[in-house]
């Protein structure tokens, strides 16, 4: 079952809007990552499903905008095998998300989430994928979008598979940001066609849209002036801690 915004203490509601504010803050610096920090708060008092289906409708408008600006730098050849990949992936994980516990879909988020940030603080040496081609992106295609239909976290198998295949930075926003959108969009609308979307979600999709463009335009502006590398390690170190609470709790 879904929280209304009765069901929730003044507290969590304050917790919400600053999660939604950080993690669009930290989407606007590093070009990713919405889904993981907001999930990382949110899912300590919102039903999972609530929660996939909020970072999918403010995913949309952060990775949307940033998808606008990168318009000219995207190779449709690239991204049409993550695409068709994500539509066979998203059904299986909502399908997931709607029949599983909660405690063991927070367990998993919150194993999801500590080997996301423990990869990005110690950016192990992965064997190369220069090679690979559209058959084994189509593939992780259907991972991400599977993963993406179950936790809303839409963009953690690409962002890593982008960064195995040796693909420049600017190669590899160019990949992950419209596959995240991609992802988001048909969770969208599997989740509203199969009725999915849970009471009180609206509410709490208008509490959380100012505090999400206010972060989202503050990120932007602050883009030029952090140090990349240290926002990050704080950031994923963050994460690390609240996987590994989301862990205890899913037991």
């Amino acid at each position: 079952m879904g929280c209304v915004m009765g069901d929730l203490l003044t507290v969590e509601l304050f917790l919400f809007a600053v999660a939604t504010f950080a993690a669009a803050f930290v989407a606007g610096i590093a070009g990713f990552a919405f889904g993981v920090v907001a999930a990382a708060v949110w899912l300590h008092f919102l039903p999972p499903e609530q929660c996939a289906a909020l970072i999918v409708a403010f995913g949309l408008i952060v990775q949307g905008w940033a998808v606008v600006k990168l318009r000219k730098s995207l190779k449709i050849e690239r991204l049409l095998p993550f695409i068709i990949g994500g539509a066979i992936g998203v059904p299986l994980g909502t399908e997931v998300l709607r029949s599983a516990p909660m405690a063991s879909v927070r367990f998993a988020i919150g194993v999801v989430l500590i080997a996301f940030s423990a990869y990005n603080l110690i950016r192990p040496k992965l064997p190369s994928a220069a090679a690979a081609g559209r058959l084994t992106d189509a593939g992780v295609g259907m991972l991400n979008g599977a993963l993406g239909g179950a936790t809303g976290l839409a963009g953690i198998v690409a962002t890593v598979w982008c960064s195995v295949r040796g693909w420049s930075p600017p190669e590899q926003r160019a990949v992950f940001q419209p596959v995240a959108v991609s992802v988001f969009l048909m969770t969208a609308l599997w989740l509203g066609g199969t009725g999915s979307i849970e009471k009180g979600t609206a509410g709490l999709f208008a509490i959380g849209l100012p505090p999400l463009l206010l972060g989202h335009w503050a990120g932007l502006k602050a883009f030029d002036r952090l140090k990349d590398t240290g926002f990050r390690r704080v950031v994923m170190s963050l994460l690390l801690l609240s996987g590994l609470s989301l862990v205890v709790l899913g037991r």
